[in-house]
């Protein structure tokens, strides 16, 4: 795929747009007043991988939580804020890397001055975020849904309010719960402007539905060469957005650490547990921090295993209790008893 070119911009330490890898984020859902609770989740997905954080700022006093976070990763921090200017200013001023806020929301013109300077002080992006469920009412006035036409309007609307205060530090999402139009919105946006772009599925669900929604969204906007950072938004624990993310990535074919699990759907010939093997492999290794970029497989059958995963670097294929090991196409051996113990080993090996 090529990717549409957009410009860079900062936020913290990780630089997004032009050439850079794509990013993935997370969102905080711990309850705001919970300092340290925001703290241990943002180690959690710090740990998952986890590349930028969001945490909400509701009040200028919540902006105490970003500083904690700051202490504790280091990662960057963003904070949202919906309509309190005073929130993003104290926000700034507690080491965000980012703000997401939409301009329009905050007020008056002068509003917006004070949080676009306080944010080219120290040169300090903003994410401008549209949601296709709460556009302007005179946006929706005149087109009469959130169709994409709207959405698009809407974010290059927030862009103008920033940019004549001469302010251009921009990434925007244009996010929608229906796929066809987030994916239409974003298509339309990303030709109209060089600014990066953040993408996701808003609302989508929980793990079965709200992963096949971002995988189909999101997927099918990297497939085209657009997007610049990510998000799949799950009804769960942010530790689980970040993972998805990472395999979403994986399945379009942009390079990501850690091994692809490639496992058959198994049939009538399978006659090991193949999907608790295949279970134990993965979270095995996703504890152990394992990072090589290796393709392992977990076939259900030596009728068919090995040809299928003949690209795999190394894999196993059952049969009547036991296991065929095969490394790079090869076979190798027979694994009996403990066999997850046995390729473990031999992955480590590779």
């Amino acid at each position: 795929m090529v990717r549409q070119p957009k410009r860079t911009v900062k936020i913290g330490n990780v630089t997004i747009g032009g050439n850079e890898p794509i990013a993935v984020q997370t969102m905080l859902n711990v309850p705001i007043q919970d300092v340290q609770g925001n703290v241990e989740q943002a180690k959690r997905v710090a740990k998952a991988g986890c590349q930028i954080v969001r945490v909400t700022v509701p009040t200028p006093a919540d902006a105490a939580v970003v500083a904690a976070i700051k202490e504790a990763v280091d990662i960057p921090v963003v904070a949202d804020i919906h309509f309190d200017y005073r929130a993003a200013l104290a926000a700034v001023d507690a080491g965000a890397d980012k703000i997401r806020i939409n301009p329009g929301n905050i007020g008056s013109d002068d509003r917006v001055k004070a949080v676009a300077d306080a944010c080219n002080a120290k040169n300090i992006p903003i994410r401008i975020g549209v949601n296709g469920g709460s556009l302007e009412k005179h946006i929706l006035a005149k087109y009469g849904a959130p169709v994409p036409e709207a959405m698009v309007e809407s974010a290059l609307y927030h862009v103008q309010l920033l940019e004549k205060h001469d302010f251009d530090n921009i990434v925007i999402s244009i996010k929608s719960s229906n796929v066809p139009r987030m994916m239409a919105a974003y298509r339309m946006l990303s030709a109209k402007t060089d600014y990066p772009l953040h993408v996701g599925v808003t609302e989508a669900g929980g793990n079965r539905m709200g992963l096949i929604k971002s995988g189909m969204g999101i997927g099918g906007l990297l497939m085209e060469g657009i997007g610049d950072t990510l998000r799949v938004s799950l009804t769960d624990e942010p530790e689980n957005e970040v993972l998805a993310g990472y395999d979403i990535l994986r399945a379009v074919g942009y390079a990501v650490a850690g091994p692809e699990i490639i496992s058959c759907p198994t049939c009538g010939r399978t006659q090991y547990p193949m999907m608790e093997i295949a279970r134990e492999v993965e979270e095995r290794l996703r504890a152990d921090g394992f990072k090589k970029p290796l393709k392992i497989a977990i076939m259900g059958c030596i009728v068919n295993g090995p040809g299928e995963a003949s690209d795999a670097d190394i894999g196993i294929a059952g049969g009547k209790d036991e296991a065929l090991l095969f490394i790079r196409g090869q076979r190798v051996r027979m694994l009996k008893d403990h066999i997850v113990d046995q390729l473990i080993d031999e992955i480590y090996k590779l």
